[in-house]
């Protein structure tokens, strides 16, 4: 794939890898992104994954022919994208490495060396000459990881973005880019939405025509787009209109007051909802709901006077990841002692700017008529 007259890329595709991170699904696999930029002297752009060392120096050789490289630009650290740094060094031991003071760090940490006779060291504002090219670095700290570094090509007006505008899935898979990418920033950097708004000031003031994250697609068209839903990914803005309902059900009670919640939500003309039940969905796409849309339901049992693992599960990956200006309803059930509300208010006392509903339903054991009523009244708030 070739990004300009003078980028290429030479990144990789595993299709093999069943959980990213250890946690996230990728049915469509996943892309390492690296990249060669090719002037006077030649910078590669991170490494990737120790599953694909052959291949990578392959590609490496395949864009330079009987060049070699002079430096490797290290933007971030994570295994991903650095475990072949030893590799590189030992194939081409002329290259010097091009990385933040922290990242320098890190390397001795995982390899035992922090190549001392090799390193560039840069921060913010610091460029890096490779003749008609020009390049300016830009500290990216906590986006996710503390050593991150962006880099900006002025000539080609290319941003290399680390994780950022990254997404799941091999790069051959035709697929909504938004879904998965969502689902990436969420789980992956949804935490530090403050550090992404601070990187996304700084973008603001760059020329920027391509964006080549170190996973998913370049993107090189509608970049508005692509920039306007991080900004609201990142401020935690509500992207999209609808009603979540996130629910476990232990007999099956539960889940028939969810049930008609939605029945009766769609008959009010609410026009999405989205109904996850926790004990057997894709928690990361239930996250990633619970984000997208302004409005919650969490239906859950108490459950050993708590509630329902599941839940509480799910509301530990919203808390620790910012979650705030949400509007949340409750539907709890319980045959002695129902607790489960008060619980998961508890739980979310860290949420900012979180609006509880003035209607709530309370089952004990089975759904009866008071709590159809309870369930209009939830409605009618949800949709106004």
């Amino acid at each position: 794939m070739i990004i300009s007259n003078d980028i290429k890329y030479i990144g990789v595709n595993d299709y093999k890898i069943d959980l990213f991170e250890g946690q996230y699904d990728v049915p469509n696999g996943m892309a390492y992104n690296s990249y060669a930029i090719i002037d006077e002297k030649i910078a590669i752009m991170d490494s990737v994954d120790v599953n694909f060392t052959d291949e990578w120096l392959g590609n490496i050789e395949n864009a330079l022919g009987d060049r070699t490289p002079d430096y490797l630009i290290v933007q971030h650290m994570e295994p991903d994208h650095s475990a072949n740094i030893v590799n590189f060094v030992n194939k081409y031991p002329e290259a010097r490495i091009v990385a933040s003071a922290m990242a320098f760090k890190m390397m001795n940490q995982f390899f035992g060396t922090n190549f001392a006779d090799k390193q560039v060291v840069v921060g913010e504002g610091d460029t890096l000459s490779l003749g008609k090219h020009q390049l300016t670095f830009y500290t990216a700290a906590m986006v996710h990881w503390p050593e991150v570094i962006v880099t900006y090509d002025s000539t080609d007006k290319v941003l290399f973005s680390a994780d950022g505008f990254g997404k799941f899935g091999a790069l051959d898979v035709e697929e909504d880019w938004a879904c998965e990418a969502r689902r990436y920033y969420i789980g992956i950097v949804g935490k530090y939405g403050v550090q992404v708004q601070n990187l996304l000031k700084k973008a603001s003031t760059l020329d920027i025509e391509i964006i080549c994250p170190l996973h998913g697609p370049v993107l090189n068209e509608n970049l508005g787009y692509y920039l306007n839903l991080y900004n609201i990914w990142s401020s935690y803005d509500i992207e999209s209109d609808g009603v979540v309902i996130a629910y476990t059900s232990v007999y099956g009670n539960t889940k028939k007051a969810v049930e008609k919640l939605a029945e009766l939500l769609k008959a009010k003309g609410c026009t999405k909802v989205v109904v996850n039940d926790l004990a057997r969905c894709d928690m990361a796409e239930a996250v990633e709901d619970a984000f997208r849309y302004g409005k919650i339901v969490l239906a859950t049992t108490t459950y050993n006077s708590d509630i329902f693992p599941f839940m509480r599960e799910f509301i530990n990956h919203l808390v620790e990841r910012g979650y705030k200006n949400r509007t949340i309803g409750f539907i709890e059930n319980g045959s002695w002692a129902p607790v489960a509300t008060n619980v998961m208010k508890k739980m979310l006392e860290k949420s900012k700017n979180i609006t509880y509903t003035e209607a709530n339903v309370k089952i004990l054991s089975a759904m009866n008529d008071e709590n159809i009523s309870e369930l209009n009244a939830l409605a009618d708030e949800l949709i106004k």
